[in-house]
């Protein structure tokens, strides 16, 4: 890697239905890769013969950052970014400022928090039909405060752009596609 100008990594944050995956396929539309928190626990999950069901995922997402740190799931990255040849990368769904820090011991990181309001967020989450969506606000309310616990507030309040999705998903592809303009450029 060339010491004088590291590889960069967008980190993609925000709470449950903020509009994270609609803000990486923007990127991934550019053709910059895009790594999901989600997809490396599945993947250490098949490596471990689990079942790729939410109890399991849960389970193995904690216990990953218990036995290695809770910048664990970020130091998973290494490889995959270390093997490419690529300059940029997006790094959606970090949940804790280890995650960060692991990032900024070796490449460029720039943070945008994707912003919705609870009310916006519920909507889309029963909108979306996943499994692990919430039945009602009770759910959707514990589900938030499992996230604030494991870090995700303290990203969102430290990252260095700011995107509001309370519009249409056109707005917020073109609010990020300007952004990454800017960030790329």
């Amino acid at each position: 890697m060339d010491k004088a100008k590291p590889k960069t990594v967008v980190v993609i944050v925000g709470m449950p239905g903020a509009g994270k995956s609609l803000a990486s396929s923007v990127a991934e539309d550019r053709g910059v890769p895009v790594f999901v928190s989600g997809d490396i626990i599945r993947a250490e999950a098949k490596r471990r013969n689990l079942l790729p069901t939410r109890k399991n995922l849960g389970r193995l997402m904690l216990k990953i950052r218990e036995e290695e740190g809770m910048g664990a799931v970020a130091k998973r990255l290494d490889p995959l970014i270390d093997k490419s040849d690529r300059e940029v990368f997006v790094y959606e769904g970090a949940r804790n400022i280890e995650e960060l820090e692991e990032l900024n011991k070796k490449y460029r990181v720039f943070t945008i928090a994707i912003h919705a309001s609870p009310k916006s967020r519920f909507r889309r989450l029963l909108k979306r039909r996943r499994s692990d969506r919430p039945r009602n606000w009770t759910d959707f309310r514990e589900r938030d405060e499992r996230e604030l616990k494991v870090g995700v507030g303290k990203l969102i309040a430290i990252a260095d752009r700011v995107v509001e999705n309370e519009d249409t998903k056109n707005d917020l592809k073109r609010r990020t596609r300007r952004l990454l303009t800017t960030i790329l450029n």
